[in-house]
């Protein structure tokens, strides 16, 4: 059961006293009915103001202002023209009036067509929502009802019958036998009249009297829902009880089993890639990439990089790994040297002194080229050239020195913030996200993607462990137990009072015709064993009375 709004519920049937059509201002209800400020459902013509007209009700002044009676919904709708409407309070609600119209300034429905007001609906006020079932279950559980209610009544008329009769009889002279049946009759109808106040006044006031202690549900509703809030705080949210409950289910037993059946693991993959790819389809990419920019950047800045690269680089020193990339220079370089022999010369004769002649420069050039293309072929060829050696040495001393040497630290420190307040860094990074997201889309809709395979094997793999494995099983439920526990002892009043709370903002009286409509039809039976118990009651009493007087 929820909360929901009077607006939806089913309105009154006309008055008895029915006037014309309703004016501008008023709307029509699903009926057809026109609604009109200023008048009550039944109140006959009249501008009585604060009032709700229904059906074809006189019409009353658009605006009129005042407050409904107890057990009505107040409504005003405004004058044609969009004035705003009256303003009604009491009842089931209060709120301002305004026009049902289905465009500016128009009512709708076949008998209250006209131009509506402007304005607001009624106030909201809690309800109690139709059960499973819908209109049809309750209007079968209405007519069982009825059904009940006329065959209980059926039995007091009958007892009152059947008391008349032998009263008359005994009257008569009929004989001994009729002042039997007069008493049965007589208490058959006094445990009649006793359960119907009794069945009734949970309900409502029998025949309308403030009788004290009447009207049960609609009066005392919000205890009732306390009560029930904690009735259920100490009956069901206990963690004892939980704890209990789900030692007895045995949920890691059960729920390997199901998860070892191939289909049912089909069905959790498929349910949970829809579940990500709505997660990726509601996630705003600005929001998630400046989190993913800030969290990267963040990390990067606070982490100091020099030390963990002096480690890598050691090792892969220590493993020769840095060897092929060497390998992989000294090769690009001799072919570069190869194809771009003349640039080489030029640039050595174009950085000689004016003053030589032009035979010399172009000599040196050629020197220097020759000598440069025979240590690049020497050092490529030569695993043990000792220019590979100095590289060694190089790079062992550098990775000594990024994690000891405070100067080159704070040098590879200033490198790497450098790089991260570039643009294109921050681009890239940013990037992260994008790449993710399409990524994981494209797997989460592919049944054949690598992802959803591997989910659904890990699936069927974690169903056969908890399937065979106790310890597993045993893990599963108490971390199961203890989530459970934690979750009823820390939100237990929460949970009690959504109860509580959810019950107080019902409507009164329609939670009373709801309750009613669920239970009464078994509360008649109270009625006719009233009447049956009583008739019985009231024949031994008798009996027992004319015995012991001779």
């Amino acid at each position: 059961m929820e909360a929901a709004s009077t607006s939806s519920e089913p309105r009154p049937p006309a008055g008895p006293q029915d006037g014309p059509p309703a004016p501008a201002g008023g709307s029509a209800d699903p009926r057809g009915a026109a609604i009109a400020d200023g008048r009550a459902p039944g109140q006959g013509p009249g501008p009585v103001a604060g009032r709700t007209a229904r059906g074809a009700d006189a019409p009353a002044p658009a605006g009129a202002t005042g407050s409904a009676a107890p057990g009505t919904v107040a409504v005003g709708d405004g004058a044609a023209g969009g004035a705003v409407g009256g303003t009604g309070a009491g009842g089931n609600g209060a709120g301002h009036g305004g026009g049902n119209g289905g465009g500016p300034g128009g009512g709708s429905g076949p008998n209250g067509s006209g131009p509506g007001g402007a304005g607001k609906r009624p106030g909201p006020v809690g309800r109690m929502a139709d059960a499973p079932g819908g209109a049809a279950a309750e209007a079968e559980r209405r007519r069982g009802l009825r059904r009940m209610k006329l065959i209980a009544t059926g039995f007091l008329l009958v007892a009152t019958v059947v008391y008349a009769l032998a009263k008359w009889a005994d009257a008569s002279g009929a004989g001994g036998w009729a002042g039997y049946v007069a008493a049965a009759a007589e208490a058959g109808m006094v445990g009649a009249l006793a359960d119907w106040f009794a069945v009734t006044a949970l309900f409502r006031r029998p025949l309308g009297l403030p009788i004290p202690h009447t009207a049960i549900i609609p009066t005392k509703k919000d205890a009732l829902g306390a009560s029930l809030g904690d009735f259920v705080g100490e009956n069901f949210l206990s963690g004892e009880v939980v704890r209990t409950r789900l030692r007895a289910v045995g949920i890691g037993s059960r729920l390997g089993g199901w998860l070892s059946e191939p289909a049912n693991a089909d069905k959790v993959t498929e349910q949970a890639a829809a579940a990500l790819r709505g997660a990726f389809t509601v996630l705003r990419d600005s929001d998630v990439q400046a989190v993913v920019t800030e969290a990267i950047t963040r990390r990067a800045e606070a982490q100091e990089v020099a030390p963990g690269l002096g480690k890598l680089l050691e090792r892969i020193v220590a493993d020769g790994g840095h060897r092929r990339m060497v390998d992989l220079i000294c090769v690009r370089a001799h072919d570069w040297l190869v194809e771009h022999g003349d640039s080489v010369m030029g640039a050595v004769q174009g950085g000689a002194p004016g003053w030589t002649p032009r035979f010399v420069d172009r000599k040196v050039g050629e020197r220097v080229y020759k000598e440069l293309l025979r240590f690049v072929t020497e050092m490529r060829d030569s695993p043990g050239h000792p220019a590979r050696g100095a590289v060694d040495r190089f790079l062992g001393d550098f990775a000594v020195e990024l994690q000891s040497d405070p100067d080159t630290r704070a040098r590879v420190e200033r490198l790497k913030n450098d790089l991260l307040a570039r643009a294109e860094v921050q681009d890239l990074i940013a990037s992260v996200w994008g790449a993710v997201r399409t990524m994981m889309v494209a797997a989460a809709e592919d049944e054949r993607s690598e992802l959803r395979l591997r989910a659904r094997a890990s699936l069927l793999s974690l169903g056969r462990r908890l399937s065979t494995d106790a310890r597993l099983q045993e893990k599963v439920d108490v971390w199961l137990e203890d989530a459970a526990t934690y979750l009823v002892t820390t939100y237990r009043d929460e949970i009690t009072s959504l109860i509580s709370e959810t019950v107080a903002g019902w409507d009164a009286e329609q939670t009373s015709r709801k309750i009613e409509n669920h239970v009464g039809r078994d509360l008649q039976f109270i009625r006719i064993n009233g009447t049956v118990v009583g008739a019985l009651a009231g024949l031994v009493i008798f009996a027992i009375s004319r015995l012991a007087g001779g």
